[in-house]
């Protein structure tokens, strides 16, 4: 990305901290003030990407949100305050960024981003990072950003746990294209349950939102090396972040090959027939999880050490377990591709626990 001119003496001065920064300096400041940003939702993650980015210096910041702003919102969408309750969002938190960094450019955008509106929200942006908290969602951000070749900084969080990426479908010479279609394949899993439904740890939102803004600023200056082709788990519980590898799905030949199918599920009583007749039961929650217990007999993996050496997994057959559904699809795909006969426990141990 290109530098802008020179910054003026108020903007020296408010970024001198990062100025000095080795790698970063005058030059990757001026690229800062030269970009343009979406940031789709200004929720729970929108909101201190929002304010980390205007303070940075971002030039330009869209926003795109419909919601407005709830009074249950305030536990975590610092971005907002108890008198914005009943504004639109978008407007809320465009207020607030140009409130701490009033040189900067900040666009509302109050619709509704979908599969048919997604690519001209984000038309002539540098860089989107989305901060939606659907599937669907998350599944327009990402094709729109497929289309129009520009990097998407992503993240997801769910009760204490989150993952953060980035994704780009032309990055550099030499660096393989990632998508969320290499996380998430279609049809490999369901609508995952709403932080209304399970809940989210407030501050975990300031330290995943702190790090999508972080990727950001390294993509836009060009400093350190972006989280593409890798995955940080973050587990709140055990302050704990480990990073798994990010690969591409690759064709083996010129023909079109279609999506593996999902794996298919079981009920609990399935589960229980399988491993009476030799299958092992394998939960891929994190320890934190786990250590209140799982079903007898299951064998612990957590997911991200299932991923990055999925030989850990010595059996034949499984029924793979986890809170609600997701994780066990990731990890049975990845088993399922090792010629391991795997199944999913439909909805996790939380559907069977009531």
């Amino acid at each position: 990305m290109s530098p802008t001119g020179p910054l003026s003496e108020r903007e020296r001065e408010r970024t001198a901290r990062h100025s000095v920064l080795a790698g970063l300096g005058d030059e990757g400041q001026r690229r800062l003030a030269a970009a343009h940003v979406a940031v789709v939702g200004a929720g729970g993650l929108g909101s201190p990407v929002i304010l980390g980015l205007a303070a940075a210096g971002v030039g330009r910041i869209t926003v795109i949100d419909d919601d407005v702003v709830e009074f249950s919102n305030l536990q975590r969408q610092v971005i907002h305050r108890t008198e914005d309750v009943g504004t639109p969002k978008a407007t809320s938190a465009a207020r607030a960024a140009v409130a701490l960094s009033p040189d900067i450019r900040v666009d509302v955008r109050r619709e509704r981003l979908d599969a048919s509106s997604a690519a001209d929200l984000l038309a002539g942006c540098d860089l989107v990072v989305d901060g939606t908290d659907t599937f669907a969602t998350r599944t327009a951000v990402a094709a729109a950003c497929d289309e129009l070749g520009v990097p998407l900084v992503w993240g997801v969080i769910q009760e204490f746990h989150a993952q953060v990426t980035v994704f780009w479908s032309r990055p550099p010479a030499g660096t393989d294209a990632v998508r969320l279609a290499d996380l998430y394949p279609p049809g490999s899993a369901g609508e995952p349950p709403t932080c209304a439904e399970v809940g989210v740890l407030g501050s975990l939102c300031l330290t995943v939102g702190g790090m999508l803004a972080t990727e950001a600023i390294k993509l836009i200056t060009g400093v350190g090396a972006p989280l593409l082709g890798r995955v940080v788990l973050v587990d709140a519980l055990w302050a704990t972040q480990r990073e798994v590898p990010l690969r591409p799905a690759r064709a083996t030949d010129a023909s079109p090959i279609p999506a593996a199918a999902p794996a298919p599920e079981t009920d609990l009583d399935g589960l229980l027939a399988a491993q009476a007749a030799g299958a092992v039961v394998l939960d891929v929650r994190e320890p934190s999880e786990t250590a209140a217990g799982t079903l007898t007999g299951a064998v612990l993996i957590p997911l991200g050490d299932l991923l990055e050496r999925p030989e850990r997994f010595g059996g034949d057959r499984a029924v793979v377990v986890c809170a609600r559904g997701m994780r066990a699809h990731r990890a049975a795909d990845a088993l399922r591709a090792r010629g391991v006969d795997a199944v999913v426990l439909a909805g996790g141990l939380a559907a069977w626990s009531r």
